[in-house]
């Protein structure tokens, strides 16, 4: 069985690490907006999501577009395997991010600059 991994790059601004995920054995399936990430998770249920914390001080009720994403992996994971979850983050942005993290299982989160060797590593003992 392939184990999928979904990869949300809204900003971007880091290296491409598909390689590195298809190397661990991942088929990989890359989103840029948060819209199309929601209607690919009501079809498939990836094993991993790597995704980036893109704070937004305009949203009224969030700090997020994770939020919504973090809603929909949370009803997937009661009803069948559980998605692991990487948050990529701005050390500016701790403190929204932690708001995140009282609301939803997040596996590992990650200050940007993004190591590859810590990725890979974190990725392998999921």
């Amino acid at each position: 069985m392939t184990k999928l991994l979904l990869a949300v790059s809204e900003i971007g601004g880091y290296p491409n690490f598909t390689p590195m995920y298809e190397s661990l054995g991942y088929e990989v399936i890359t989103e840029t907006s948060m819209r199309k990430v929601l209607k690919l998770l009501k079809k498939k249920t990836p094993q991993l999501v790597v995704a980036e914390f893109n704070y937004q001080s305009d949203f009224r009720d969030r700090t997020s577009s994770l939020e919504s994403m973090m809603s929909v992996i949370q009803r997937n994971s009661l009803l069948g395997p559980e998605t692991k979850v990487i948050i990529f983050y701005d050390k500016e942005h701790k403190e929204q991010l932690a708001k995140l993290e009282a609301r939803y299982t997040l596996s590992k989160t990650l200050p940007f600059p993004i190591i590859e060797a810590e990725l890979e590593r974190i990725i392998t003992n999921i």
